[in-house]
């Protein structure tokens, strides 16, 4: 494993020496969109005040260093905040559950963006990561399942694939045994604990955590609090 883990409560964190460089963009709030585009387009407006406007999503891709529903939040956000470190890039875990869209929405008002899982060491980090939560850390609310994880992975039906937040395809992918499986239904996609936290398809609407990624790019601009 390459990675730096936050240090737990009842014992040391586990770190090694990053060696592969990965890339991230930080994704503005989506409009809430219909699952697998079964209801009418919806025409886009608004305005992208650091970043570009995503028509297809009705959402921003915010330039470094800012955040927020229309980019134009200026980020400061403490590094220490990082439950994971894999390469440079920093995830954040999340306390609470929400849809995707909420999850979303939540990443980028910090100036980051839902997960991307884009090899298996990553994927092995964060499943290890999440594996080793402390019971007493998960939400225990009875309404969602707080083993599950949204990452920014969507099926998109004008492209028959699955694509990442930014718009990018996904090349690698670590499915479940028999997903995805919910074609029509479910096209988010959550870590799914009953599955060693491989993935699941899942509907949207459904209220997990989620994992916030924050890239290099964008750590390098955070304003330090003194």
């Amino acid at each position: 494993l390459s990675g730096c883990f936050k240090s737990w409560d009842h014992g040391g964190g586990l770190c090694a020496m990053p060696h592969v460089h990965s890339s991230a963009q930080c994704t503005a709030r989506a409009a809430q969109v219909a699952e697998r585009s079964l209801l009418p387009a919806v025409r886009c407006s608004g305005q992208c005040l650091h970043g570009k406007l995503r028509k297809e999503e009705c959402s921003c891709l915010c330039d470094a260093g800012y955040g927020g529903a229309e980019c134009g939040m200026k980020i400061r956000f403490p590094f220490h905040a990082c439950d994971v470190r894999i390469d440079g890039d920093c995830f954040m875990v999340s306390p609470e559950a929400d849809t995707y869209y909420g999850a979303k929405t939540k990443c980028q008002e910090k100036g980051a963006m839902l997960a991307q899982v884009r090899n298996q060491k990553v994927q092995d980090i964060l499943a290890f990561y999440l594996s080793r939560l402390e019971t007493g850390n998960r939400v225990t609310d009875t309404d969602f399942e707080t083993g599950n994880f949204w990452i920014g992975l969507t099926y998109k039906t004008s492209k028959a694939s699955f694509r990442w937040d930014v718009g990018e395809p996904s090349s690698f992918t670590s499915f479940a045994f028999g997903q995805p499986d919910n074609q029509g239904f479910g096209n988010c996609v959550e870590m799914q604990a009953s599955a060693a936290f491989n993935w699941n398809d899942q509907r949207c609407k459904t209220r997990n955590r989620y994992i916030c990624q924050f890239a290099q790019e964008h750590i390098s601009l955070w304003h330090w609090d003194p």
